[in-house]
């Protein structure tokens, strides 16, 4: 089976008061990659300051930021905006393959959403299938991890 390499990667998560996304081009994948080899589930960390002290200090270093094409963390209580702007990308790119991953608990309000736009070429999957050490994995531990660090302010 031949594997699909979409057009944008879009990742939506959730962390305790803050929800935020992350689109990512195809032809970013590349160089986007190769530089998120150290990042890690936080959960699973043992020395948690440390891992967020040490990747944030990556993230300035590599310049990883500058390889997403759009990234945003609100207040929960801000979730209309999060989905306005998902919405708008989503209309504007509808010709585009999109992969999604969403949180497990946004991801039956998500998908309502976007049952009325026209959903043929986009792929939602909840952010507990995907496979450990996958690309899409690997990406959706970006976004878990800026949101640790806003989160907890480091």
């Amino acid at each position: 089976m031949k594997k699909v390499l979409f057009d944008y990667y879009i990742f939506i998560d959730y962390s305790e008061n803050f929800l935020g996304y992350m689109i990512v081009e195809k032809n970013k994948l590349y160089s986007f990659i190769p530089k998120i080899s150290k990042f890690a589930h936080y959960k699973e960390l043992k020395c948690k300051s440390s891992y967020l002290k040490s990747i944030k200090s990556r993230i300035k270093k590599e310049r990883i930021i500058q390889d997403i094409l759009k990234v945003k963390i609100k207040e929960i209580r801000e979730t209309p905006e999060i989905y306005a702007d998902l919405v708008e990308f989503l209309h504007k790119h509808n010709n585009c393959l999109i992969f999604i991953s969403v949180d497990n608990k946004q991801y039956s309000n998500f998908e309502r959403l976007v049952k009325n736009l026209d959903g043929e070429n986009k792929k939602i999957v909840k952010e507990s299938q995907l496979k450990k050490d996958s690309k899409e994995y690997r990406m959706s531990l970006v976004l878990d991890t800026l949101l640790n660090i806003k989160r907890l302010k480091c």
